[in-house]
């Protein structure tokens, strides 16, 4: 009978613990899924304001598979091959040098020598439409420098595009095709994306157009792919096959939600050799909505120093072991005027989130901040000594305030209003291209490089030009462009004189 009533009780013990093991570990699990859920929330609602921006809906697919059980990509493929489209760009020929004649030439032949008018140059790549009205995100080593843009859709449809603006430190341009209820590929949540997920490529490879590649998300958050120093780096590293032409295209997850803009291959040969980097969603859409509402890139700073690991690992390896224990970034100082300064935070403190974000690294840090706009206040959770503490910190811009900056309007810097050229006044005057300076104000750049009114302009680096639009898109192209030299050569002449040839800085000064 004990024993009966032993076996009874531990019976009864076991159960009851069991089910004390269970209610905590529920009890765990839903902080821990809430706490999650939070977290991604929060990241989410980056991806959503930048779609609102653009007008898309909220319609998604849901992850599908085949009857065995395999991902099934033939719905997200359908989905985003018609948003994507074939770029072609022309640059303006480059000016040749005059090279010296060997004078053995003229009794043996001048060889492989070009004496034949320098041709425009010729590039290709893709682009992602993203709003029913023609906004397309591409790269802007795409379309940087192009005098002309031309898009032709997955239907052959052909439209001239007109560039919007361009962020050369993260690579990504915006530009416009007239007309009305394109097909569009509405953002994702890049963040949401995991290691081992599926994802596919679409593109225009080698002009092999509407190019669909799949493969799994390698690595997220790298950086130096492209280089040190070029900006705001934390790429999705894929295997998916990515080749010349794919730069521009989609990243879309298995919902045909795009994730992210293909970039960068990893090859020693200049095709694919395995894997490839896309610029996240994040990172793409926040610039692409900057530039729609303010012409440029809005950027954010915490006005931060924080130490130079790569420095570190070369020179001083027992402090590089210290930091990369660290989870967080620790503050080693600030700049002169430090809105972080400003909100309590010190010297030594380790950043531990952003909003509720956690930041592991730097990278971590530039990404997160990087979705803001000065004005914007973030909660930046920092450990001192141990202790962990929250400050709001208001953004500033690099200037050390919140204010908007503005894209600077190169056809204000000239300082010049002009006038088309009658048919008539052109056979007068023996040309076949030009537009006429009707007027200049005192503080331009064509009154301080002494061209007045009356002066006729044929060309601008070396493109003929026929109307004020036609200046103004050469100007746009210039001042947004990478190059250390944002200058334009005019050619052109007074009536009854000769062609001279002027360059005209469109540098702010």
């Amino acid at each position: 009978m004990k024993t009966k009533l032993k076996h009874v009780l531990t019976v009864i013990l076991v159960a009851i613990l069991s089910a004390t093991i269970a209610l905590f570990g529920y009890d765990y699990m839903q902080k821990k899924n809430v706490s999650t859920k939070h977290s991604n929330s929060v990241k989410s609602e980056f991806s959503q304001n930048f779609s609102q921006d653009f007008e898309q809906d909220n319609v998604r697919l849901t992850n599908l598979t085949t009857s065995q059980g395999y991902p099934d990509f033939t719905e997200a493929a359908k989905k985003t091959i018609h948003g994507v489209v074939h770029v072609k760009t022309t640059k303006a020929p480059s000016k040749r040098r005059q090279q010296p004649i060997d004078p053995f030439e003229y009794f043996f032949g001048f060889g492989n020598r070009d004496f034949g008018p320098p041709q425009p140059q010729v590039g290709f790549g893709s682009g992602v439409i993203i709003s029913k009205d023609g906004y397309i995100l591409t790269n802007n080593h795409v379309v940087a420098g192009a005098s002309e843009v031309s898009v032709t859709l997955n239907d052959n449809r052909e439209f001239t595009a007109t560039v919007i603006g361009a962020d050369p430190k993260t690579d990504i341009a915006l530009i416009k095709i007239e007309g009305n209820d394109f097909d569009y590929v509405s953002f994702g949540n890049s963040d949401d994306l995991e290691v081992g997920e599926w994802v596919l490529a679409v593109g225009n490879p080698f002009n092999l157009t509407s190019t669909v590649t799949a493969g799994i998300v390698s690595a997220k958050n790298r950086s130096n792919i492209v280089g040190q120093g070029q900006g705001l780096q934390s790429f999705i590293q894929i295997d998916a096959a990515v080749n010349p032409g794919n730069s521009g295209g989609a990243l879309v997850n298995t919902r045909g939600e795009l994730v992210g803009i293909n970039t960068a291959i990893y090859s020693q040969t200049g095709n694919f050799a395995g894997y490839a980097f896309a610029i996240p969603i994040s990172i793409a859409g926040k610039i692409a909505s900057d530039i729609k509402e303010y012409g440029t890139v809005q950027r954010a700073v915490l006005g931060i120093l924080s130490p130079n690991i790569d420095y570190l690992k070369e020179n001083d390896s027992d402090k590089y072991r210290e930091l990369q224990k660290i989870v967080g970034v620790q503050i080693d100082d600030f700049s002169e005027r430090s809105s972080a300064k400003a909100a309590g935070i010190e010297k030594g403190d380790i950043i531990k989130s952003i909003n509720s974000v956690p930041i592991k690294n730097f990278n971590d840090l530039q990404n997160q901040i990087g979705r803001y706009r000065p004005g914007d206040k973030v909660k930046v959770v920092v450990d001192r000594k141990g202790k962990e503490s929250t400050y709001t910190v208001e953004l500033q811009n690099d200037q050390g305030n919140t204010d908007i900056t503005k894209a600077a309007n190169g056809m204000n810097i000239l300082g010049a209003t002009f006038g088309e050229i009658t048919d008539s006044k052109k056979q007068q005057l023996g040309i076949s291209s030009g537009v006429e300076v009707t007027d200049v104000t005192n503080d331009g750049k064509f009154r301080k490089e002494g061209i007045n009114k009356g002066f006729i302009i044929l060309r601008i680096n070396n493109m003929p030009v026929n109307s004020e639009e036609e200046i103004a898109k050469i100007v746009q192209i210039t001042s947004s462009s990478n190059a250390v030299d944002k200058a334009i050569l005019i050619a052109g002449f007074y009536p009854n004189g000769k062609t001279q040839y002027i360059a005209i800085d469109l540098s702010a000064e």
